[in-house]
């Protein structure tokens, strides 16, 4: 089984520069991008109400960093 479900980045230009300010984002339902090659979804937006019992890896600070969640 996988760690994570699909790998996300931030919507609409937006980037955090810490892991609380994407979990707050992620909690908050913010829109994400599914980048993800692997998933029939890449290129979608999304959010955390999609994903819901479910690990997703999140890349912020110019997705030089990684978070799950």
């Amino acid at each position: 089984m996988a760690l994570y479900a699909v790998n996300l980045v931030p919507a609409y230009g937006r980037d955090y520069k810490t892991e609380a300010e994407v979990t707050t984002a992620w909690n908050a339902g913010k829109d994400f991008l599914i980048q993800d090659i692997g998933s029939r979804w890449d290129g979608k937006y999304t959010s955390k109400s999609d994903w819901e019992g479910q690990k997703v890896r999140i890349r912020y600070n110019k997705l030089a960093d990684i978070i799950i969640l």
